[in-house]
């Protein structure tokens, strides 16, 4: 058992696994310190806080905000980055909350480890490699199922957009979810290690974008170590070919993590320019 009160161990087949039963206070350790700039916005005239969703046999913690009036509110998720739901991306949830919106942010590591307690070497090797895309896959669905139970949510208006790790599981999730009216999928990795015989990443959206018949708007940077242009324009022609309404935006000179306005590595005028064509997107495409 963890010394951490907000930890607990959960028992899977006979195996002790770990579980995160609460989100972390502030900003994850392995971002710190943070940014001069980065942007807080305020819960005034919302509902927001920590709620705990049902899924797979045990309950993931969630950061939830939407606006105080009556409801139900369009629905949107918001899938975290590597270091998992952090002060930042419960931010991003008010945001969207302020627009009218239901927004909610599974911590969909909650029972591989705890990002925001972690160095970035442990995130990326004991972490993220062992969180399976079928269990995210779940988890967002059930998440979709508490929203719509709670009454607060309206699921036939769903959106959901994601950051970096997000990213890469908002193209996934398109192709899983058929009632995902909209998606935007911010600087997410299109390629990479994956094997269709792995119970952990048996595919990456590159492998499976000949499915994607909702409408993602993917926006990436043109100076993005982590994202070759290369594998942008495959992704491009990809969906192009399956006739998909995806589309991909690229801002030139910018880099990973651009709309990350707690980090050096947020780039103003392209995340202004992102939120408010990722507005347009759910807009122009019902989840409003």
């Amino acid at each position: 058992m963890s010394d951490d009160p907000t930890n607990s161990s959960a028992t899977d087949g006979g195996r002790r696994a770990f579980l995160k039963t609460s989100l972390a206070l502030g900003f994850a350790l392995a971002v710190q310190p943070v940014s001069a700039q980065t942007i807080t916005t305020s819960s005034d005239g919302l509902v927001a806080g920590e709620v705990q969703v049902p899924s797979l046999g045990v309950d993931i913690p969630a950061y939830r905000a939407m606006p105080s009036g009556p409801g139900p509110f369009p629905v949107m998720l918001v899938i975290q980055e590597i270091f998992g739901v952090h002060e930042h991306i419960k931010d991003v949830c008010r945001r969207f909350a302020k627009l009218g919106y239901y927004a909610i942010a599974p911590e969909l590591y909650a029972r591989q480890g705890d990002p925001s307690t972690a160095d970035i070497q442990k995130i990326v090797t004991e972490i993220v490699p062992n969180v399976p895309d079928a269990q995210v896959m779940a988890d967002l669905d059930n998440t979709v199922a508490f929203a719509k139970a709670s009454g607060g949510g309206d699921t036939a208006r769903l959106g959901a957009t994601g950051f970096c790790w997000g990213g890469r599981i908002i193209w996934l999730y398109a192709a899983h979810k058929k009632d995902l009216k909209a998606a935007v999928a911010f600087y997410g990795i299109l390629g990479g290690k994956a094997s269709p015989t792995s119970t952990l990443k048996p595919q990456n959206p590159l492998d499976i974008v000949s499915t994607i018949k909702t409408p993602v708007l993917g926006l990436y940077g043109g100076k993005d170590d982590n994202i070759p242009a290369a594998l942008i324009e495959q992704m491009r022609a990809g969906l192009s070919r399956a006739k998909s309404p995806a589309e991909i935006v690229v801002y030139p000179d910018t880099p990973h993590g651009f709309f990350a306005d707690y980090r050096p590595s947020y780039h103003k005028a392209a995340a202004e320019d992102a939120w408010a064509r990722a507005q347009g997107w759910f807009k122009q495409y019902g989840v409003v």
